[in-house]
């Protein structure tokens, strides 16, 4: 996870099982972590909206023993072209990339 491009400054959990080992994640992150009350979904609003665009692709009633890792890259990658209103109507993938160039042309310039 220290590998990611940009740096991550917090992050937010909900109480799941999941997240036992939530230190770990966080030191290896350099990063604070949250927790949010239970049944508070909203305060983890991006990703329950995520979750619900997963959805679109894959109900409640799928299994996901059953789901590929081909088809889980092809949400994935349809999730990541497409546009969001939060993001003014760039795609994920839209504003990674800007961000990336604008790192590397810094990097360059102060590097």
């Amino acid at each position: 996870m220290s590998s990611l491009p940009h740096p991550v400054l917090t992050v937010t959990y909900d109480n799941g099982m999941e997240f036992a080992a939530h230190q770990d994640i966080a030191a290896d992150l350099n990063a604070r972590c949250y927790f949010a009350a239970p049944y508070h979904s909203w305060e983890r609003g991006l990703n329950e909206h995520t979750n619900g665009l997963i959805r679109q692709y894959l109900p409640k009633s799928v299994d996901f023993k059953d789901v590929t890792d081909d088809e889980i890259q092809a949400i994935e990658d349809r999730l990541n072209n497409r546009p969001r209103k939060s993001l003014h109507y760039k795609t994920p993938m839209e504003v990674m990339m800007h961000q990336n160039i604008a790192s590397s042309a810094h990097y360059m310039h102060d590097g």
